[in-house]
Formats: structure tokens, C-alpha cells, sequence
């Protein structure tokens, strides 16, 4: 029975061969699970953690980071140019005043910059969209195997990127987790699915390591993971690198998580691990007595509330950050902070730092039927 595709997903075909250029939906969606995180290095953040990192190199000021990653939507949502990312780039760097990035100094540097930062976005998000589509159940019963193709256009070929093309392993073959496209900056090979008469029996290309590193040759470095095969897990990493960024944009990163189907799978069971639902503020952050400002929620917490109390839906959880901005707040003992806020309802949320204070836990969140703090707290606002 063939795979039905509703028309958002006219770029896919199993054979894989639509056009590069045309977005869908799963592509879309990949970039917009995306954060804002400011870096001096593209490699300051490590291999999968790229799928939920947006980062250009030299950028570090939140409102600088944000105009970016609204042009770079708007180029891969809309199939937008790079003449036209280009011109957009060109003026939020004027009006931000960014200087001194690399490429800034000539026409042709400028060129460079922003065709990196355009092709390995659309190349990317291209890839991580592909990755979830190639792995539908529906196709995998058909064509369980993926070929390996070169793009024979780009003008300096990888030989190993070129002695690659034409391979057929299964889909779970270990080999696609490495050597998944694209495998360095500007590659654009690609991955077909295929039928089972397609493989001839190959075994996946043993070509050695790069020197000191577990990072298999012909691989860019950074670049030796599948996009979009990350879970929940990977997130710990790029919480880590923004628990040092400005409170907004921590704020801004962990509520486009909060919004995003990354949670909703969370908050279904189908995500392991603990998930951000908050950032603290510095004063907030003191009066709990901890290091760090992002509040996790984990996989037992979640469960716990599920089954104590049905009422509260996953609408309710995305309310949480306001919750603690503009709630009354209540400290008992010295490791909790108790938060009453009234919307629709009055609701009571608690949170819990470590004896460390190197992590804050989200404890639980009910409604009240009224402004009711636990009679040991003590009101701070």
C-alpha cells in the first residue's frame, strides 16, 4: 500500500529526489524547535545539540539573535533566496550594530558569511525534516534500506563523499548515525529510501578516524551526527551554554520550548529525562538560593501530576513562566519558593533547589480555590 502524503509534504518522495529547496512541513518545524544561544564558535556547542541550537558565530546580544533566526525561518518556511537573506542581513547588522564578525571587511567576506549561515540552516533543518520522514513506519515496511548519494554539482567533491555515493545499508545501520548528510560544510548529498532488492549485501565503509579524535573520516567536525535524531536528553547540553545568556533571552528560549511539539511529547510519556519549564530571574534565583536559573521538570514530577491532579492540562504548564514572573511569592524553608497566581483560577506552583544548588526542580502545580499558601511559608511579595 503506498504511503499517503498530504500536500505540505510535496518536497518528500520516498526515491528522494524532490526539490532542495522546497520546504515542508517536518523542516519547518525542526528549525522553529530551535534556541537562541550566543557563542563565539560554531563548535562551542557539540554534535547533536545543533538540533536544538541556533547559533551564528560572534553573535552574543539577544535581540541580534532573535532578527536572525526570523530571517533564517522566513528562508526556509518561504523558499526565500539568498539575494533576499542577504539584503535582510545586511540591514539588522546596520541597525544592531554588529561589527567586527568574520567577513565583515570585504564584499566578497560578506558573500562568504552569510552563504555559510543560509545554506547550512536550509541544509540542515533540509536533513533533520528528512530524517523524521524517512523513518515513517508506513515507508520503513517498503523500503527499509537508504542509498547514499553524491550531489555531482558542488564544485570541490569530497573523494569520500564521492566513494560513498550508490551505498545501500538498512535504515538502523549504525553508519547513518556518523555519515548522515550533510556531512560537513556546504555538502549536499543526499539519502534515498529504497527497496530490499536494491542491496547488494554492502557492509558500511571503514575509513579510519581523523588523527586523536573518534570523529570517522570525511566528516567536518561538529558534523558526525544525524540532525533531528536528538531527544530531550541532548537539551541538557544546550541549557548548560544558555544558563549563561541574558535572563530574556533564557526566558524566550526555554517558552519556545515550552510551545513547541518537543513538549507535548514530553508531557505525553513519549520523552525521557527532565525537561526546562522556567528561568528565574537573578532575584528569584537568590531568594532560592541557587547557582543556576533554569527550573526542570522530570519525567517522575510530570507523571506524579498527571495522576493527582487530571485537571491541569499541558495548557496550564505553559503558563508557568508567567506564573513565577507576576505570582505572590512564599519561601518555606530555605531550599522552596511557593508561587500563588491568579488567572482563570488561583493556582499554587512550588519549586525546590538541590542541597547543592546546582539544580531547581518544578514540584508541582495545582489549582486553589482561593489564595491559599502551606501555613509554614512566609511571604516575600
Amino acid at each position: 500500500m503506498p504511503l499517503k502524503l498530504s500536500p505540505t509534504q510535496i518536497a518528500f518522495n520516498a526515491r528522494g529526489n524532490g526539490r532542495f529547496n522546497k520546504p515542508f512541513n517536518e523542516q519547518v518545524e525542526f528549525f522553529r524547535q530551535k534556541l537562541n544561544i550566543p557563542t563565539e564558535r560554531y563548535d562551542d556547542i557539540r554534535a547533536q545539540a545543533h538540533d536544538r541550537a541556533f547559533m551564528v558565530a560572534g553573535a552574543q546580544k539577544a535581540d541580534l539573535l532573535d532578527d536572525l533566526i526570523k530571517i533564517v525561518d522566513k528562508s526556509i518556511a518561504e523558499g526565500k533566496s539568498i539575494g533576499w537573506f542577504r539584503k535582510e542581513f545586511n540591514g539588522i547588522v546596520k541597525q544592531r550594530g554588529w561589527e567586527g564578525w568574520t567577513g565583515s571587511d570585504t564584499k566578497a567576506g560578506r558573500d562568504w558569511r552569510t552563504r555559510i549561515i543560509y545554506r547550512t540552516n536550509i541544509a540542515s533543518s533540509y536533513a533533520a525534516g528528512r530524517w523524521q520522514q524517512l523513518n515513517n513506519p508506513a515507508l520503513l515496511k517498503t523500503r527499509p534500506y537508504w542509498k547514499y548519494i553524491h550531489n555531482d554539482t558542488v564544485t570541490h567533491p569530497r573523494p569520500l563523499h564521492v566513494s560513498w555515493s550508490g551505498l545501500v545499508l538498512r535504515h538502523d545501520n549504525p553508519f547513518w548515525q556518523t555519515h548522515f548528510p550533510p556531512n560537513g560544510w556546504g555538502c549536499r548529498c543526499r539519502i534515498t529510501a529504497v527497496r530490499e532488492k536494491e542491496f547488494k549485501g554492502e557492509t558500511a565503509p571503514d575509513d579510519g578516524f581523523v588523527s586523536d579524535t573518534d570523529r570517522p573520516q570525511g566528516i567536518d567536525k561538529g558534523w558526525d551526527y544525524a540532525p533531528g535524531r536528538s531527544n530531550a536528553e541532548l537539551l541538557n547540553q544546550v541549557i548548560q551554554k544558555q544558563d549563561k545568556a541574558p535572563w530574556q533571552l533564557a526566558r524566550s528560549n526555554v517558552q519556545t520550548l515550552i510551545e513547541s511539539t518537543v513538549f507535548t511529547r514530553f508531557f505525553k510519556g513519549e520523552l525521557q529525562g527532565e525537561f526546562p519549564v522556567a528561568v528565574l530571574s537573578d532575584q528569584h534565583r537568590q531568594l532560592l538560593g541557587t547557582e543556576t536559573a533554569t527550573v526542570l521538570l522530570s519525567r517522575v514530577s510530570v507523571d506524579e501530576h498527571i495522576s493527582k491532579h487530571p485537571e491541569i492540562t499541558i495548557k496550564d504548564y505553559k503558563l508557568v513562566q508567567n506564573m513565577i514572573d507576576n505570582g505572590d511569592i512564599y519561601q518555606q524553608g530555605e531550599t522552596r519558593l511557593i508561587y500563588l497566581h491568579q488567572q482563570d483560577h488561583w493556582y499554587r506552583l512550588a519549586l525546590k533547589r538541590t542541597g547543592d544548588g546546582l539544580k531547581n526542580y518544578f514540584l508541582t502545580l495545582f489549582r486553589n480555590d482561593k489564595a491559599k499558601p502551606p501555613k509554614d511559608a512566609v511571604r516575600i511579595r
